[in-house]
């Protein structure tokens, strides 16, 4: 039976006693037909399978190559070889699937990353991607273990919406027209009356407006799930499809969203450094060997494993977007012209340099900046009493820049209506959410986490194509 198998994680923990064990996994080497490295994925580690020479057909010994899939009946007995204390000695040996060696792309070697993302299907089988995979999983499993234990309610928002919640107008149109033939009004505009949805439908930017509706009904909501942005970039910061964790909590104001994201950010990288050192071992060494390769100044000055433990250990700078602004202009780097976009003074949207440069040179830790220019937020975030910011606030971390963006949401229903109305926001299309400032508001607040690139800073991966299975991007929709 194939579920009395043992994962190789599990049986490298076991005291070496002559148990008998089934094993599966692919092979990543086969040497001198008598010694084959086993992996099942569980881990990075490679369990040594011993064949005694002479006891098996020549033809199987043939099949048995790199990426075939194999069943393994034997015996744990101590290792001689060295770094590995045991091993396993085969008393039957199945073949599941055969891989042909002179086609299977992925070589006993090493392989650029670039290489890796064109045969995206198969990169699972490495170990950096293997490490990778292991621990977005570990992240996803504590951001649900993380709001569950404080009592939220996880909502499923639709993918399918009729809002742009962000206003960038970067929308993925969902439509059942025929392209070649699209049904027009008089005017020229398109008649979606004869549209499944007999309305303009987009893949969603973000769960939030709908978990908005959530949390005035439950108190405290999440949603985790895909969101889509249709902006042609091609950086190694942007995907066309990616996962959010919005949480929106009723009763809340900007110290307490704050405070919640700081919290959730340290749980669920503490849970990942708790539950999957070996993985963040593996790729603090990988960073290393890559960061070789680069001028001294362009190195981290701290290990991957030593910046996770780093984070986790220090509060997160607090400061005003005001404030930032000043250390920006009175900042080496902007006298000397370092910044590709220069600072231009308050009211200016920062880029990914300024954010990257408070965190990474000036404060060297985890920044939150609070109460930006209303004129570069969105409509539904809280106006201050100064007339000139919003509740809004960002987190910013090291080599990433913006990982965290959330507001204190406008609970007062003439000023949403005001701010709509300057924004040109149509209020026939929002009127279910205006509904909620009229029965019963509260304050309330919610922040989105990019998923992506807290895996991302988690595991180090320098682009954002490799911590998603399948990377969608300008041109590239291939598996």
């Amino acid at each position: 039976m194939f579920n009395k198998r043992v994962l190789i994680k599990n049986l490298l923990n076991l005291e070496p006693d002559n148990q008998k064990v089934s094993v599966m996994g692919w092979v990543r080497t086969f040497r001198n037909d008598q010694f084959i490295a086993l992996n099942d994925g569980s881990t990075n580690k490679n369990l040594q399978v011993v064949l005694e020479l002479g006891k098996f057909d020549n033809e199987l010994l043939k099949r048995i190559t790199t990426s075939a899939a194999l069943k393994v009946d034997g015996v744990v007995i101590p290792s001689p070889g060295k770094g590995q204390k045991l091993e396993i000695k085969a008393t039957s040996v199945e073949i599941l699937g055969d891989s042909d060696p002179e086609k299977y792309p992925l070589q006993p070697k090493k392989h650029s990353l670039e290489f890796l993302r064109e045969i995206a299907h198969l990169r699972f089988r490495t170990n950096t991607f293997g490490s990778v995979f292991r621990v977005r999983h570990a992240l996803a499993f504590a951001i649900h273990e993380f709001f569950n234990d404080r009592g939220f309610l996880y909502m499923h928002t639709p993918i399918i919406s009729a809002s742009d919640a962000e206003g960038a107008g970067e929308l993925f149109h969902v439509t059942t027209l025929p392209l070649n033939n699209v049904p027009k009004n008089e005017d020229g505009s398109v008649n979606f009356n004869e549209d499944f949805f007999q309305r303009s439908t987009n893949l969603t930017v973000s769960g939030q407006l709908e978990a908005e509706l959530g949390a005035t009904a439950f108190g405290n909501v999440y949603t985790f799930g895909p969101t889509f942005r249709a902006e042609n970039s091609n950086t190694a910061r942007h995907l066309a499809e990616f996962w959010m964790i919005e949480p929106e909590m009723a009763f809340y104001d900007l110290e307490d969203n704050m405070d919640l994201a700081e919290d959730f950010i340290k749980y669920i990288i503490k849970y990942a450094v708790d539950h999957n050192r070996e993985d963040l071992e593996f790729l603090t060494q990988r960073l290393e060997e890559e960061e070789k390769q680069l001028p001294l100044e362009k190195r981290n000055e701290m290990k991957l494993l030593g910046k996770l433990e780093f984070v986790l250990q220090h509060q997160f700078e607090r400061i005003t977007y005001t404030e930032a602004i000043d250390i920006l202009t009175e900042s080496n780097y902007n006298k000397k012209k370092k910044f590709q976009f220069p600072i231009t003074g308050w009211g200016m949207d920062l880029q990914s340099e300024h954010e990257r440069y408070l965190v990474e040179k000036h404060f060297k830790k985890p920044v939150i900046i609070r109460n930006y220019p209303k004129e570069i937020k969105a409509f539904y975030m809280r106006q201050n009493d100064d007339g000139k910011t919003v509740a809004a606030m960002d987190i910013l971390v090291p080599g990433i820049g913006e990982i965290v963006g959330g507001s204190q949401r406008e609970e007062r229903l003439d000023k949403l209506e005001q701010r709509m109305k300057e924004m040109n926001i149509p209020e026939k299309d929002l009127w279910w959410y205006l509904d909620i400032r009229r029965y019963g508001t509260v304050p309330h607040a919610g922040f989105g986490l990019g998923f992506e690139r807290i895996v991302q800073f988690v595991t180090g991966m320098g682009n954002i194509r490799d911590v998603i299975a399948f990377p969608r991007t300008p041109g590239n929709a291939e598996f």
